[in-house]
């Protein structure tokens, strides 16, 4: 476990002025372990309680690890700054009932760039799924559930996103999101022959990708797109077993829900399984039967 501190800003403007603050005691994205909103709107920013460790911090530690905290509170999954300067974020649902979901979301997404950072990957939670798309704070947000697409990932040509019970795989062109913003133009870009996708691997590693499926797990290879993607590896299992992510040449983070026909409930923190350069298919030897 990674000790951590907590860090409370009451509106979006204090979350800016306060991440321009930490910036300068050696806070960079990696840094970043958890960022939720509470119902009141006011932002909780988890971070390592040793800037100094940032550096040896990686995407499959900050799955693992337990929110520092307890109570009502709505998690961001991931921010993500896209060509244009718009904005996609993914986490509870429940973000937008708050009010300052996307004004925190874009002061992150500001931070991120005076760090050159692409996105943050955050911790691991139990929620139902959101996915948004904004221009600015002032533009109309696109709420990406009302058109069913949740768990959406950013691909070098475009989004990639699940359907709540559905069994497909949609692709949105970077080309298609600038002329009309997300709410058209997605293409189904694969099928899953192991029931509804339950969940996506938050991020595309060496263009693969992972698909927690009802009845599986698929590894997909999306250097294809925006035309073809294909099968890499799959391993099927039934016992709500969910990849969220993987290191870098390294170990899978596996998280354990309730199968639900719109994706997993009661998710829990990640477990890394697995070691260096371990392939999908050497991931299902080590899950339990």
């Amino acid at each position: 476990m990674i000790p951590s501190r907590v860090y409370h800003f009451r509106d979006p403007a204090s979350v800016n002025l306060g991440l321009g603050e930490l910036r300068r005691t050696g806070l960079t994205p990696r840094g970043l372990l958890f960022i939720a909103l509470d119902p009141r709107g006011e932002t909780h920013i988890a971070v390592p309680d040793d800037l100094e460790s940032v550096t040896t911090i990686r995407v499959g530690y900050k799955l693992q690890l337990k929110p520092p905290w307890e109570g009502r509170y709505f998690h961001f999954d991931a921010i993500h700054r896209l060509p244009a300067g718009t904005t996609l974020w993914n986490g509870d649902r429940r973000l937008e009932d708050t009010g300052a979901a996307v004004e925190v979301a874009i002061a992150v997404a500001e931070w991120l760039k005076g760090s050159n950072a692409r996105n943050v990957i955050l911790g691991c939670t139990p929620h139902q799924p959101g996915s948004w798309w904004a221009e600015s704070q002032r533009a109309r947000v696109i709420d990406l559930r009302s058109q069913g697409l949740v768990d959406t990932v950013v691909t070098t040509s475009g989004l990639l996103a699940r359907k709540t019970n559905d069994d497909s795989l949609y692709h949105l062109a970077y080309v298609d999101l600038a002329r009309n913003g997300p709410g058209t133009g997605w293409q189904k870009v694969f099928t899953s022959n192991y029931g509804n996708i339950l969940m996506l691997e938050r991020r595309v590693l060496n263009y693969r990708l992972v698909l927690t499926c009802e009845r599986g797990l698929i590894e997909v290879d999306v250097s294809g797109l925006p035309d073809t993607v294909v099968q890499a590896a799959h391993v099927e299992h039934d016992g709500g077993i969910g990849v969220v992510g993987r290191m870098t040449g390294g170990a899978f983070a596996v998280t354990r829900g309730n199968v639900q026909p719109w994706g997993l409930s009661q998710v829990s923190p990640a477990t890394l399984v697995g070691g260096p350069n371990e392939t999908l298919f050497d991931l299902g030897v080590h899950l339990p039967n």
